[in-house]
């Protein structure tokens, strides 16, 4: 780790004008608090307590007891103010105690001693660097919880040393918490914030070139990619960083190359509800035990995932840390709270880890699959100025002779990498808003919204991007799922990229036709008599002929929806009353094409009719009226005169009636037979149309078949 560059001068300065953070020290007993100290309920922020005295003025400490036939030192049993974090430090930070440190402690609810617990020494100097002459040499810190007694010992060989300055330290976190000489924070909410840091203040490190949109009269702006995002964390604010022990501004190094993944060994016992106050243990232990600037971290991540912001300067730069020898320049840490030694690194920790990784790591387009090359500064086993082959998301243990992260943790490594480093998985279409799916395309006016899911988690994502036929049209940020580009007239390719942290992409496309134009009408809405029964109605048809770009989607008549297909509807019309029918055509846009036709059936019955030869009336209530006429004389005719549209010769059907000929406008049309199994009256059985309405005359002539001369004929219905 780089050590903080603090003088004698500066810590005075901090004790003095610090009221609020009281230091208790002690040899071999437990002493008073000072007076300011003694009037809060919750004591001091630090408490020391020596474990060996000097051999010398400069040289090293001296094991001072015996216990059980191997040298140590120990501190007794002894009451304490309240505190619920400690650990052991001593003068020299490149020193290393011999043997074992353990340590027990009260509790301070239940009054009763925990058993012994080791704390970690196996990297006792993480600071690097050639620090000031306040800068100690430290165990790992040890959570403990409220706590207020505690008792320590170092058990080593006969002949091994102990490092001068060997002292017990214990941190309240939550000392001054509430009262007029509170810990002192840039903002003292009263709980934890989770949010992402500034995102206003956000740069993208490798901001694409701008890129046009395309609009619908082609005329180019701007499409701004969205802010790349932070993960949502817990601020300096919100965990209550105590901004005034931080004496010396950040310093900055290049783009992050290496992202080293730490655990805090502070123990496992801790609900997540207490992070925020090892977080605060963890700064003050840095800052007034160990004597650096502010926490060696980068970032931290508690068992169920949560992310706190770490040392200050911006979690979007690169901030140099104090967290792993020779290997803080150009690197990030983040550090697990816990002991992952043995102990498996809950989901969400890891997943928590993963994205801090792609964060960090694709700001600066480096692969979190990758390797890179960082040249040591000097550490246990990279001297200074040789190169460190590393994988870009890598343990504590690479570049140092340390258990950090530990063996667990160190195994999910692999795994961090592959969630960190992988391209989105699943990104698919979910659809088009304001767009129908046909044929393999999407339909649209000309507005749309491509609309996408995929499998990656949105904190996993940096952005998603909409291209049209290869421009940029559109962006959004990583929690959407939908876009809106406006489209020219025509067939486009409507490719979403979605872009994850670490840089990779995935892509999909669809085909999405844009057609403004209303389907067309090739030919208006004809209405036509048809061959049926008439009585108070007249069976009728109504044809039309439509046309469009992009396919028609469905046809509604009169409140009746058709298929797209439909060119025509078979109906009714009430004798004597006008009757309307409106055509609405739908196309796969959306688009809507109205046409609308009114037609009356009008009856003109036998009576009405000029008549040739012979006819006599016949009576039943099958026929129109009750009443018709029939002939069997060959050439015999009625003939009616009308003005209309669509003309249907109305007569009876039986097993021996003959035929007639039709005759329209004076001209021949064919030939009729009016045979039929069982006896059906009042049908419609010959019918003709025109475009458009005008004058006609019809003329019915009997033909005199032979064997079945007679014919019933029973009026003309036409369309007026």
């Amino acid at each position: 780790m780089r050590r903080n560059r603090l003088t004698a001068r500066l810590v005075a300065a901090l004790i003095a004008a610090t009221p609020a953070v009281a230091v208790a020290i002690a040899g071999g007993a437990a002493v008073d608090p000072p007076a300011e100290t003694a009037r809060r309920s919750n004591g001091p922020v630090l408490q020391t307590f020596a474990l060996t005295g000097p051999a010398g003025d400069d040289g090293p400490m001296r094991l001072i007891s015996a216990r059980s036939g191997s040298a140590g030192a120990e501190l007794t049993r002894r009451a304490t103010e309240p505190f619920s974090l400690l650990g052991v430090t001593w003068t020299d930070p490149g020193a290393a105690p011999a043997g074992v440190i353990e340590v027990r402690t009260r509790n301070a609810a239940t009054r009763q001693w925990t058993a012994w617990q080791t704390l970690e020494t196996d990297n006792p100097d993480a600071s690097a660097g050639a620090g000031g002459a306040h800068v100690r040499g430290a165990s790992d810190p040890l959570w403990v919880g409220p706590s207020d007694g505690v008792q320590a010992r170092v058990a080593t060989g006969d002949s091994a040393t102990l490092p001068a300055g060997l002292r017990v330290d214990l941190i309240n976190p939550d000392a001054g918490e509430g009262g007029p000489e509170g810990r002192r924070t840039a903002a003292s909410p009263a709980g934890e914030t989770e949010r992402s840091p500034a995102p206003e203040a956000l740069t993208r490190v490798t901001e694409a070139a701008p890129r046009k949109k395309r609009t619908a009269d082609r005329t180019a702006t701007e499409v701004r990619l969205p802010l790349r995002p932070v993960p949502r964390m817990v601020t300096r604010a919100g965990w209550r960083a105590d901004e005034a022990i931080v004496k010396e501004p950040p310093e900055y190094t290049g783009a992050v190359h290496v992202v080293f993944v730490h655990h805090t060994a502070t123990g496992n016992g801790y609900s997540c509800a207490q992070s925020a106050a090892i977080v605060r243990g963890i700064e003050t232990y840095h800052v007034k035990s160990k004597g650096w600037n502010d926490i060696g971290y980068n970032f931290l991540v508690d068992k169920c995932g949560k992310i706190f912001e770490g040392r200050a300067g911006g979690v979007h730069k690169s901030v140099l840390g104090a967290h792993t020898l020779g290997f803080n320049a150009n690197a990030s840490a983040v550090a697990v709270i816990g002991n992952y030694s043995s102990a498996p690194i809950p989901a969400a920790a890891r997943a928590a880890v993963s994205q801090m990784a792609a964060y960090k790591l694709g700001a600066w387009g480096n692969p979190p699959l990758g390797k890179a090359g960082l040249v040591s500064s000097g550490s246990d086993r990279y001297p200074a100025g040789q190169t460190a082959v590393l994988n870009r998301v890598a343990g504590h243990r690479d570049t140092g002779r340390t258990e950090c992260p530990g063996d667990s943790l160190y195994a999910q490594l692999p795994a961090i990498r592959r969630v960190a480093g992988a391209a989105p998985a699943g990104l698919r279409y979910r659809g088009v808003n304001n767009a129908t799916g046909a044929a393999g395309r999407y339909y649209t006016k000309g507005s749309a919204g491509p609309a996408w899911d995929l499998d990656t988690p949105s904190r996993m994502m940096d952005r998603f991007e909409v291209w049209v036929d290869g421009e940029l049209a559109a962006a959004a940020p990583n929690g959407h799922r939908q876009a809106a580009v406006l489209l020219t007239p025509g067939e486009h390719q409507v490719t979403i990229k979605a872009v994850h942290l670490s840089g990779r992409t995935a892509t999909a496309s669809a085909l999405i036709v844009a057609d403004p134009e209303a389907p067309a009408f090739t030919r208006a809405p004809l209405v036509s008599l048809r061959e049926g029964a008439v009585g108070a109605t007249a069976p009728v048809r109504v044809d039309w002929g439509l046309s469009d770009a992009s396919g028609l989607r469905s046809v509604r008549v009169s409140g009746e929806t058709l298929t797209g297909a439909a060119r025509g509807i078979t109906d009714t019309a009430r004798l004597g009353d006008p009757a309307t029918w409106s055509v609405t055509a739908t196309d796969r846009a959306g688009n809507t094409g109205n046409a609308s036709v009114t037609r009356t059936p009008v009856l003109s019955a036998e009576a009405e009719a000029t008549r040739t030869g012979t006819w006599r009336p016949v009576r039943d209530q099958g026929h129109l009226g009750g009443e018709a006429v029939a002939t069997s004389a060959a050439g015999s005719s009625l003939t009616w005169r009308f003005t209309g549209s669509s003309a249907a010769l109305v007569a009876a059907r039986t097993s021996t009636s003959g035929r007639v000929r039709v005759y329209v406008d004076g001209e021949f049309q064919g030939i009729v037979d009016l045979r039929w199994g069982k006896p059906r009256y009042r049908q419609a059985v010959w019918a003709r149309t025109w475009r458009s309405s005008g004058a006609h005359t019809v003329r019915v002539q009997a033909e005199g078949t032979a064997g079945r001369p007679s014919v019933v004929l029973d009026g003309l219905v036409h369309l007026r």
